[in-house]
Order: C-alpha cells, then structure tokens, then sequence
C-alpha cells in the first residue's frame, strides 16, 4: 500500500511541476503562487477538517517547521538555477533530498528486504539520471565557480527539502492531515509577503483562461501530493514512502514530452527504466 500511495504522491508533485513550470513561462512565478498557493491551501484545509481529528500542539509544530524548510528549500532552489547549471542542481538536490530522510529512516531502525533495499538503491540512481534536465554543452559553458556554487545550492535545496519530508512525516504521528495545512498555510504566508516586497498581482482569469486554470491545477495537485505522501508515511516503511515518492520529476518530464513535443535525453530514459525497475523490486 504505501508504493501506491507514494506514487500516487509522486504522479500528483510531478504534474504540479508541469502544470507550474508551463504557467510561469508566461508570467512571474510569485503572480502564479498567489493562485496555486490559496488553492492548495483550500485543499488541505478542507481535507483536515474533514478526516475530523482535532490539531495537536506537536503537530502544529511540525507543519510550521515543514512550511519553513519547503520555502527555504525553493529559495535555495531557484538561486542554484540562477547561478549554476540545471544539470547541476537539479539531480544533486534530488539526490540530497532522498538520501537525507532515507538515513533518518535507517537510523530509527527501519530494516526492510535485500529486494527492497536493491530497489530503493535503484530508485536514487533513477532519480538523478532523470533529474539531469541540462545537456553536456550547457554544462561545459558554466565557469568552475558557477558549477561550485550550483552543487552548493543543490546541497542546501536537498537538505531543506529532506527536512521537508521528515518534518512532514513526524508531523504525520501527531494529527491526521493538520500538519499538511499548517506548512500549507506557512507557505502561503512566504507566498503573500513575497508578492508585497514585489508588488506583484495574481494572475487572472482573463485574458488568459488557460493560463489561471494552470496556475490553479497546479496548487490543487501539489496539495493533493502532499496528502497521499503523509498517508503513505503512515502506511508503511517511511524510507520506501520518500523514494518511492522523489520519483516525481519522472512524471513531469514524460509530461513535457507528451504535451509540450520536448525531447528527451539518453540519460533520461536510462532513468524512467531504472525507476520502473525499481517499483518492481519494492513492490514484489
């Protein structure tokens, strides 16, 4: 059970990514968060209060904590982008962000199968292949400091991504689905003051119907994620639940290849098999 949960988790960040990335191709990333932040913070609201426990001091705790490292995460994220390759960034944070809760699994006394443990290892091999989104050319016109400074990013992305998912997890034990609507509502506290230091507007309906529904998709589906990872948490191994769940930019890249007529690289499609092997030897 918790496979499927965690890939449903996976299937629901990877389409969030797509549906976020096309949106802010056309207008500023914080004018995108100002719809898909709300909407997912409905979302979780409305799932929290409907499961019916009653929120937990702990939980609270966690869900701020897990608020807080997501956005420090996207800060570090986008500053990686910005100054150091993607082909550089994106599968050392993917890496980092999967190692680091995977460890605190293991030393919490998690112990699954000679199977599980293979697939697991074949998933993080998976994850960064499929993460490397830059092509060779594009790395060899970076300047040795602009890849140190990418692979630093990518570390501290990773960690606070990491922490995310634990914090999140912990948060889990404590109260239902509350943890999820606090960080949710954490976020979107960074998303509002980000928009007034920035002056920035929510991008609406008109004139671009396509480009709101994009935006609003987009937070509906990461908030969905975010409820069928902390459900598969609970389901079983939470080492497995993250791996199996870090496997979303998968889905957004076959997502970009569907829909948008993108190629994909050699080393990509290495890592889409390996991910399907992978599932095979955790869910056996």
């Amino acid at each position: 059970m918790v496979t499927v949960l965690a890939l449903a988790a996976a299937l629901c960040y990877g389409s969030a990514d797509y549906l976020g990335g096309s949106a802010t191709r056309r207008a500023p990333a914080v004018s995108v968060l100002l719809v898909s932040a709300p909407a997912g913070a409905v979302i979780v609201l409305a799932a929290a209060l409907v499961a019916g426990a009653a929120p937990q001091v702990a939980a609270i705790g966690w869900g701020i904590c897990a608020g807080v490292a997501g956005g420090i995460g996207l800060m570090f994220f986008y500053e990686g982008l910005a100054t150091g390759p993607m082909s550089v960034v994106a599968p050392v944070s993917a890496l980092v962000s999967t190692v680091l809760p995977v460890g605190v699994a293991l030393a919490a006394g998690e112990r699954p199968g000679p199977l599980v443990y293979a697939g697991a290892l074949v998933c993080l091999g998976a994850i960064v292949l499929v993460s490397s989104g830059g092509g060779a050319g594009a790395s060899a016109g970076q300047s040795r400091p602009g890849r140190v400074r990418g692979i630093s990013y990518g570390i501290g992305a990773g960690a606070a991504f990491g922490l995310f998912f634990v914090f999140l997890r912990n948060g889990g034990e404590h109260g239902a689905l509350w943890p999820v609507a606090v960080a949710r509502l954490a976020g979107l506290a960074v998303v509002l003051g980000a928009a007034a230091a920035f002056r920035a507007r929510p991008v609406h309906w008109r004139p671009d119907g396509r480009l709101f529904l994009a935006a609003l998709l987009s937070g509906v589906l990461d908030a969905g994620a975010n409820i069928w990872y902390v459900l598969a948490t609970r389901a079983g191994l939470f080492g497995i639940a993250v791996v199996m769940t870090s496997l979303y930019p998968g889905v957004t890249i076959l997502l970009a290849r569907v829909l948008l007529g993108e190629r994909m690289r050699r080393v990509q499609r290495a890592g889409l098999a390996l991910a399907a092997l992978g599932i095979i030897f955790v869910a056996v």
